[in-house]
Parts: C-alpha cells; structure tokens; sequence
C-alpha cells in the first residue's frame, strides 16, 4: 500500500511538471514598456510596447501602405489590461527609409510582422489591423497562423475593386464640382491640378478623418509616412487605385478564418459598413461594430467608442 501511494505522488508530481512545462512554453514572456529595433530584409523596423498589462498582448499593423503606426498611440489606455505592440512598416516612420521596389512585395510586409513577432517571443496574442494592416494582417494569419488568438480588422481593405466601388459610391454624394474634378483628373491622368487636390481633401474631410485629428504626448519624434511607397503600391488618392494592389483581392480567404473576429468600420468610413458586414459575414461567429459619426479615421473620430469596441471584444475572450 505504501509503495503504491508513493508511486500515485510521483505520478501526480510528474503530471504537475509536465503542465507546468507545457504552459510555459505556450505562453509569452511578460513584456516591458519601451521601444526597439528588429532587422528585417532590407533594413530596420521601429517597434515601441505600450504597456506592461498581464493579458494576452495585442499587435497593431498600421496602414498606408506607407503610412505611421503614431494614429494607435490613441490606443494606449489598453496597456492597463495588455502589452500593446506598434511598429512602424520597413520605408516609412521611425523605421528605415528607403524606394526599394523590389522590397514593396505583400510577402515582405509580412515577414516583417513575423520577424517582430518572433524577435519579442510572442507565442500567443491578439492581431489587429488597421485600413492596409487589415489586409496585412488577413495575409500574415494565412502564412502564420499559430498563437493568434483572435483577430481584429478596423475599417479593413481586403479588395482593389471594392474598395473602388464603396469610393465611387460616396464620391456621387459630394458636391457636382467635386466629382467633375474628380472625374477630369482621373480621365487626363492629371493629379496634381488645384482642382483634383481641392476634391481629394474634401473627400477626405467627409470620409478620412472628419473631425481634428488627435495628436499624443508619446508621439514625440517626427515620423513621416513614405509617399513613394503609398503612390507605388496604392495610387495618388484613396479613390484612385493605380499601384501593383490594383488588382488585390482577399475576399474568400476570409472564409478560412478560425479564430474570433471583431470587424469595425465608421458610420461614414471609406470602408463603407455595408461593405463590411459583408466581409463580416464570411467569418463564422464574427461580431461587427460600427463607430458612431467616424470616418475612417475611428480612433480620431470617435477615439471613446473605438476603444471600448476593442476592449470589449478582448475582454469577452479572457478566461476570467
């Protein structure tokens, strides 16, 4: 009897052991507040933690492409509950500056997302995505999917010729002037007239950021977005797709998607919420939220709604 308890202790010491290891290989070192450099094909990408929270991290892509990660500083206050990551695309921000074409290949983009990740030993965490980082996001959970443990697409792009049509569409509630402008430039290949710049700001007021957009005490370095890299890839305006995304198109990929998905869109966003509870309804279980009086802009428009709709999310998914 006593050589049978003894055998029942060490059983249940060595199962013990064992979850312990198991565990610890599963979850992700605790990350400190603060900022750093990973190298990837090409250069160097900038990345800053915000927040030391003990939750499952949250990684942020920006979009553009050739755009900043500065817009989720409005993020922040998520760094309570979790380490919320930013990082800045290889080309643009704080990151290194370069007109590489050969660099501005979708697969580039995410094996920089995966050389951050693997750099800060993430092993699990929350993906998030931003316009562009929408798109970047869906392609790095197709090639990477392990450890995501839920993704968010904000005001996402996952298709040239939708996101063309949603354009087209509030293009027609503008003003006669302002779509002549627009038509005459696009027709004469002519982007730089007074005429075709005054209609790109005023679609952007409406459908950009619609209010002021907010700046952030921890933005304290100038980080400019890299207009080469947004013209190549994208094209002169939000409304005319002209790079090597023009024929882009991820819709049924979003059929795959197995983890829980939140899809944000603004009331008056270019991803218009019509277009996106569409993309939402591909996704099994998915939940969709619309902002309040947003454009695109979300966190400017309506930074309070944009950071509980996050949070909620991620909360409902924390075991308690």
């Amino acid at each position: 009897m006593y050589h049978i308890n003894n055998t029942k202790r060490y059983a249940t010491l060595f199962a013990f052991i064992i979850i312990v290891l198991f565990a610890g290989c599963r979850s992700t070192p605790q990350l400190k507040a603060g900022e750093g450099y990973v190298t990837v094909k090409g250069g160097k990408i900038w990345y800053r933690i915000l927040g030391e929270g003990k939750q499952t991290p949250l990684l942020m892509l920006h979009g553009g492409p050739g755009g900043t990660s500065k817009s989720f500083y409005q993020f922040a206050s998520l760094g309570e509950d979790r380490p919320v990551i930013i990082f800045d695309q290889l080309g643009s921000g704080r990151s290194g500056y370069h007109t590489d074409t050969t660099l501005l290949k979708v697969e580039n983009f995410v094996e920089q997302v995966e050389a951050l990740k693997t750099s800060l030993g993430l092993k699990e965490f929350y993906l998030h995505g931003h316009s562009w980082g929408t798109a970047l996001a869906l392609e790095y959970y197709l090639k990477y999917p392990k450890g995501i443990k839920a993704i968010i697409f904000n005001s996402p792009y996952f298709s040239t010729s939708l996101w063309k049509a949603d354009a087209d569409t509030l293009i027609t509630t503008l003003p006669d002037s302002i779509q002549l402008a627009i038509k005459t430039g696009e027709k004469n290949h002519d982007y730089g007239s007074p005429a075709y710049k005054n209609a790109n700001e005023v679609f952007y007021k409406n459908f950009g950021v619609r209010k002021t957009k907010l700046t952030s005490e921890l933005d304290t370095s100038t980080a400019k977005g890299n207009e080469f890299i947004y013209n190549y890839m994208w094209g002169p305006t939000e409304f005319t797709a002209a790079g090597t995304l023009i024929n882009y198109n991820r819709v049924q990929s979003l059929k795959t998607i197995k983890v829980p998905t939140l899809f944000i869109t603004g009331e008056f966003d270019e991803a218009r919420p019509v277009t996106v509870k569409y993309f939402q309804s591909l996704v099994p279980n998915s939940k969709f939220v619309m902002i309040d009086g947003a454009g695109h802009g979300t966190m400017h428009d309506n930074k309070r709604q944009n950071i509980s709709a996050v949070k909620n999310f991620l909360d409902s998914l924390e075991i308690k």
